[in-house]
């Protein structure tokens, strides 16, 4: 098994104890009751043109699928993302395969920004939810929803997942990764914009 498969089953399995850990303990627990799994991911490899709104790269569109396959029995409920064609072309596929409507969140200051997403999941409280975002704006989400601090993510950071679970006000964080890994990132690596 090479490298990638086994980073690959190791992520599939990660995610699957994630999820069940966030399902409700009975099938009498009402929406409000259940806890809200928030998954959390930046866009795939963006291309370099347009300069005002790129696209993905053949490598973005392939991390596209591979969050299909990843959250393929998550129970997606509902699926948030920016305004921009990279955010919305990554969050699209697992969309289609949830039959949902991909809900838009405009970017703006930071905080504003990570509020308004904070609010739109809220608004889905005991659902399983997945967040496209940007290397600058996902530290600040998770933060608005009750998780730690984290750094933005630096400019070539793509793998991560980040998984969100909140219940009866504690929120428990747990990172892994899907798709090919990111490359190895230099100690205090400059973050960029999106």
């Amino acid at each position: 098994m090479s490298a990638f498969a086994r980073a690959a089953a190791l992520t599939l399995a990660t995610t699957a104890v994630i999820l069940s850990l966030a399902a409700p303990l009975t099938p009498a627990l009402g929406a409000q009751d259940a806890p809200t799994t928030v998954i959390l991911v930046r866009h795939g490899e963006k291309a370099t043109t347009p300069a005002n709104d790129p696209g993905l790269t053949d490598a973005g569109v392939a991390r596209a699928q591979a969050l299909v396959q990843v959250l393929a029995g998550a129970k997606i409920g509902a699926v948030i993302a920016t305004q921009f064609t990279r955010t919305r072309d990554t969050a699209q596929p697992t969309a289609e395969a949830a039959h949902l409507a991909i809900e838009t969140i405009a970017t703006g200051p930071k905080d504003v920004h990570a509020k308004a997403v904070a609010d739109a999941v809220r608004r889905h409280m005991g659902q399983t939810v997945l967040v496209v975002g940007h290397s600058n704006t996902l530290a600040s989400i998770i933060a608005a929803l009750g998780g730690p601090t984290l750094r933005d993510l630096c400019d070539s950071e793509y793998s991560d997942l980040f998984t969100l679970v909140l219940d009866k006000g504690s929120a428990r964080l747990v990172r892994a990764s899907y798709g090919e890994p990111s490359p190895e990132q230099p100690t205090g690596c400059p973050t960029a914009p999106h």
